[in-house]
């Protein structure tokens, strides 16, 4: 395993890992010993195991701090455009987008920060865009009960663009809408609006 050495703070790559990404080269009809391929199958692996980060954590722990102090607000709030990246669980190709998340809070609110990471702890994993919306909002929704939930993403998809039809420029989208944003039209309508998109 002298090519697969780890430094300090990464696990060393195991053998059958490294193995199953040399006959996947050489499957596709390269030589895995070749200079320029000899440490890609180490530097694949470390790729793969922080694309898919969210494994190891909770997204949900990142809602566990609150803050109740917050002057009387009791409107939306909104963190728009969060840049993301995932993986197609039917293709492995990578999904890259944006998301917007908002939530009406009922008494308390969270640090901003942690919408970010509540997206990212789910997109780093192998996904679908369709379970991704709902995870993201269902966290929120579950985690901080507030009156309403709305979240939209908007992505490309390599599965799509790169192979298969092979359709540059599209871009899906979904949304989940919670409570609030889901029962009445005038929230929704006014959700969207400010994530700048048509009611």
């Amino acid at each position: 395993m002298s090519d697969l050495v780890a430094s300090p703070e990464t696990p060393p790559v195991p053998d059958d890992v490294a193995d199953a990404i040399r006959t996947l080269i050489r499957w596709a009809g390269d030589d895995p010993t070749r200079e320029g391929l000899i440490d890609t199958p180490r530097r694949v692996a470390k790729a793969w195991k922080e694309y898919c980060a969210g494994y190891a954590e909770d997204p949900a722990h990142h809602l566990s701090r609150v803050f109740e102090e917050v002057g009387g607000y009791d409107e939306i709030v909104l963190l728009k455009d969060i840049p993301f990246q995932s993986h197609c669980e039917h293709h492995m190709a990578p999904i890259i987008g944006r998301a917007h998340i908002a939530y009406l809070p009922r008494n308390h609110v969270v640090g901003i920060s942690k919408l970010a990471r509540v997206l990212h702890g789910f997109a780093r994993r192998l996904q679908v865009q369709e379970r991704l919306t709902a995870e993201v909002a269902d966290c929120i929704w579950n985690n901080l009960h507030p009156i309403g939930v709305a979240v939209v993403i908007e992505a490309t998809h390599a599965c799509m663009t790169a192979r298969g039809v092979r359709t540059p420029g599209v871009v899906m989208k979904t949304s989940r809408m919670m409570g609030a944003f889901r029962d009445d039209d005038r929230s929704r309508k006014e959700v969207l609006s400010l994530m700048g998109l048509s009611g």
